[in-house]
C-alpha cells in the first residue's frame, strides 16, 4: 500500500497568500494540511466495523478557520502554551513579549504561527510520503529575539501512522515550545461529547497553576487526586470532583510531566484515548517531555463542524506534547533554550487502531 499525496486551493486568506489543503492518504486512513497554522485539518480513520469518520473537531468555514477555530490543529508558537507576566529574560536581556491578556502571551502572541501562511512542499521518507512546511520569522516577531526558520512535516505511513516532525534554527539566543493543536473526538466530530473516552497518560506528575493558568514551578503529584490517569479512566469520571486546580478551569487544562528522560530523541508513548462506543483508539508517541489535555471547557458554540453540530464544553480533547508551560521562569523546568548553531528537532507520533 502507498501513500498518495494531492495539494488543491482552499481560499485566498485575504493577505494575498493562497490557503493550501494537503491531503494524504493510505488505505482508509486520509489525513488533511492546510498551509495556514501548519494545521492539521481532518484525520479519517475506520471504527471497529469499518466504518470511517472523522475524528477531528474542525471548520469548513473560512470565517471561522480564521477566526474562533484558529488554534484548531495548528501548529502553535513561537511558544506553544503560556509565558507569565509576557516576558522573560535570556542572558541577562529582558524581552518584552505582545501579550494576550492580562498578565499573560499565550500560543506565541496575538499574531503567532497560528495564524500565518506557511509554505508548503511535497515530501518523502521511504514509504512515508507527506507535506513539509516552512515559516520565517523575523527577529523581534511578537517580542521573541532571533530571526527563527522552522519546518513543520506531516508524514504518513502505509500502515496510517502519522508523524509530526518539527525542526528549527535561530539567529539569536531564544526560547522555542512547538505543539499541535488538534482536538480529537473518536467517535467523530459532532457526535457528542468525549467524557465517555478512556484516557492515559504517561505520567505521575502535572505542573500545578495559578489564576493565570501559568505554572507555579511545582510538581504536583497525580495519586489520589482527579489528576491520575495512569491506568485508563473515563475522562469525565472525576472532572467535576472538587480540587483547587480544576475550580478556575472547568475542566482539564494541564502540563502532564511525562515519565520518558526530557533529552531522549526516541519517541515514547504518551497517552492513549479509547473511545468504548466506536472501538477507536489513539496513540501519542513523543520525545516531548510534557502534554498538555485540555478538554474544551470553554467552548461556547462559536464553531460549528461539518456536520452542522456547534461544538460545545468537552466535545473534543487537545493532548498538545510540548515543553513546559513558563519554563523561561523556572530553571527546575526542562529548558527551552535554543542558540545559534543548534537545532531545535521533535517528534510526534499518532497512531491510529480499532
Amino acid at each position: 500500500m502507498t501513500v498518495q499525496v494531492s495539494r488543491a486551493p482552499l481560499a485566498d486568506s485575504g493577505a494575498g497568500a493562497e490557503i493550501e489543503r494537503w491531503t494524504l492518504s493510505s488505505g482508509p486512513v486520509e489525513v488533511s494540511v492546510l498551509s495556514l497554522g501548519a494545521t492539521l485539518h481532518t484525520v479519517r480513520v475506520p471504527d471497529r466495523t469499518g466504518a470511517v469518520a472523522q475524528v477531528l473537531l474542525c471548520t469548513e468555514e473560512l470565517a471561522g478557520i480564521l477566526g474562533p477555530a484558529r488554534h484548531y490543529g495548528a501548529t502553535v508558537g513561537r511558544y506553544a502554551n503560556r509565558i507569565g507576566d509576557s516576558s522573560f529574560t535570556l542572558d541577562g536581556v529582558a524581552h518584552r513579549l505582545a501579550p494576550t491578556g492580562p498578565g499573560v502571551t499565550l500560543h506565541g502572541g496575538p499574531d503567532g504561527f497560528a495564524d500565518r501562511t506557511w509554505a508548503a512542499e511535497q515530501v518523502a521518507d521511504g514509504e512515508r510520503a507527506g507535506v513539509r512546511l516552512h515559516l520565517h520569522s523575523p527577529d523581534g516577531d511578537q517580542g521573541f529575539p532571533g530571526a527563527l526558520d522552522t519546518w513543520v512535516s506531516y508524514l504518513l505511513a502505509p500502515d496510517g501512522e502519522l508523524a509530526i516532525e518539527y525542526r528549527a534554527v535561530t539567529t539569536r539566543p531564544t526560547v522555542i515550545n512547538l505543539t499541535n493543536h488538534a482536538y480529537f473526538n473518536l467517535n467523530g466530530e459532532g457526535s457528542g461529547d468525549v467524557l465517555g473516552h478512556l484516557l492515559t497518560v504517561e505520567a505521575d506528575l502535572i505542573t500545578p497553576t495559578d489564576g493565570r493558568q501559568v505554572p507555579t514551578g511545582e510538581y504536583l503529584p497525580v495519586a489520589g487526586t482527579p489528576f491520575d490517569f495512569t491506568t485508563p479512566r473515563p475522562i469525565g469520571e472525576r472532572i467535576r470532583e472538587e480540587h483547587p486546580q480544576l475550580a478556575g478551569t472547568g475542566g482539564y487544562d494541564h502540563n502532564w510531566v511525562l515519565r520518558s528522560d526530557a533529552q531522549d530523541t526516541r519517541p515514547v508513548r504518551a497517552a492513549v484515548l479509547q473511545d468504548p462506543v466506536s472501538g477507536r483508539w489513539l496513540e501519542v508517541w513523543t520525545t516531548e517531555p510534557g502534554i498538555q489535555v485540555y478538554t474544551a471547557n470553554g467552548f461556547a458554540g462559536a464553531v460549528t463542524g461539518p456536520s452542522g453540530t456547534a461544538y460545545g464544553p468537552f466535545t473534543g480533547v487537545a493532548l498538545e506534547t510540548q515543553h513546559f508551560p513558563d519554563s523561561p521562569h523556572h530553571p527546575r523546568f526542562p529548558s527551552t533554550e535554543l542558540r545559534p548553531g543548534e537545532e531545535f528537532r521533535s517528534v510526534t507520533l499518532l497512531r491510529f487502531g480499532c
